[in-house]
């Protein structure tokens, strides 16, 4: 067996309770690196061994009846069953007067046993030929509320793994390690995509943008791009879902007789009504006036009232408060002092 002094865990680089979609990774990026086609000469058959040695670990463990079997019985998994078997047959004869060695008839370490039941027998499979799907990449990408608003497009600069043009994959120039690759065989390479975000995505949404990852290899197909969206703190504007948030800054005598202010909005400002006797931390709503969403509609934006105290006040403006102040209105502490007084008895 070509992988008999090195485990599939070691070959594919994963520790032994790795998730299977670690595997996957493992499989693929390894698979990038060593592929034969990438490979040239002397080195070109290395990596043929070590191909076939990266699909042998890689189909056992990417199989979970198989990778159990691996688990328990190592190398010789492929024989789990026969060798299961074999030694309730020997039992029974064992308990028939016939093997020593105690339960199961048989003595010594499994590997012995086997040895002598199979003959060692190992797995087979052609290295070359294989198609190998290309990575998946993944990218952050920033966008402001504006941009989330009407949608944009992106250009976007990836990095991927190729053949090594100054050595031809072989990782040898003159009889030397190739100076460009430093004898890898493969060098990185940088494209550009652009790509389109739609109206409307959420922050933190992961998109995927179909076969526009790592290519594939001997006819695999392309890795997949994911682009992990955030969207930037806006001073302005707080998005909750596809509705938006604004903080509108009221005086004290707009918020007592009401007047008609104008209010930012994703698009233009607007003219809104702020209605007589409106309280700080109330809220008016502009219906549709908020993100795009899925069904083509539109959420709102939603404008809470701040009351904010003019400065420098003038003897005139003082005075009117002074009058104000001596009117009857009632103790806007009245309410809270009784709650504490119920509270506390």
């Amino acid at each position: 067996m070509a992988t008999a002094q090195r485990g599939y865990y070691d070959i594919l680089g994963v520790q032994r309770d790795a998730s299977a979609d670690d595997i996957k990774k493992a499989f693929r990026r390894r698979a990038r690196e060593i592929h034969p086609d990438l490979h040239t000469g002397a080195k070109k058959t290395e990596m043929e061994k070590k191909f076939k040695e990266l699909n042998e670990a890689h189909e056992v463990l990417s199989d979970p009846d198989k990778r159990k079997k691996y688990d328990q019985y190592g190398q010789n998994w492929e024989q789990a069953e026969a060798y299961e078997k074999a030694r309730q047959q020997a039992g029974g004869q064992a308990g028939r007067g016939g093997a020593p060695g105690g339960a199961g008839g048989f003595s010594g370490d499994f590997g012995d046993i086997f040895e002598t039941f199979f003959g060692g027998r190992g797995r087979g499979g052609n290295a070359t030929g294989f198609a190998v799907d290309g990575e998946d990449l993944e990218t952050d990408v920033e966008l402001s509320i504006r941009d989330v608003a009407t949608g944009v497009s992106r250009r976007i600069d990836l990095t991927e793994r190729v053949t090594c043009k100054a050595c031809g994959g072989s990782a040898i120039v003159r009889g030397r390690p190739c100076v460009v690759c430093g004898g890898s065989g493969t060098q990185t390479e940088k494209r550009t995509i652009e790509v389109r975000i739609p109206a409307g995505v959420q922050h933190d949404t992961r998109m995927r943008i179909a076969g526009k990852g790592q290519p594939g290899v001997n006819g695999g197909r392309p890795g997949d791009l994911y682009l992990r969206v955030h969207i930037q703190a806006n001073g302005v504007f707080r998005q909750k879902g596809s509705d938006i948030h604004v903080t509108l800054p009221v005086w004290p005598w707009e918020a007592a007789l009401g007047a008609d202010v104008m209010a930012p909005t994703l698009a233009e400002p607007v003219k809104v009504k702020i209605p007589a006797g409106s309280k700080a931390d109330s809220k008016l709503r502009l219906k549709g006036k908020g993100l795009p969403t899925s069904g083509g509609e539109h959420g709102d934006l939603f404008l809470k009232l701040k009351i904010v105290m003019p400065t420098g006040l003038s003897d005139e403006e003082r005075a009117l408060y002074e009058q104000l102040s001596h009117g009857r209105h009632n103790d806007p502490r009245a309410e809270i002092l009784a709650a504490s007084k119920r509270h506390s008895s």
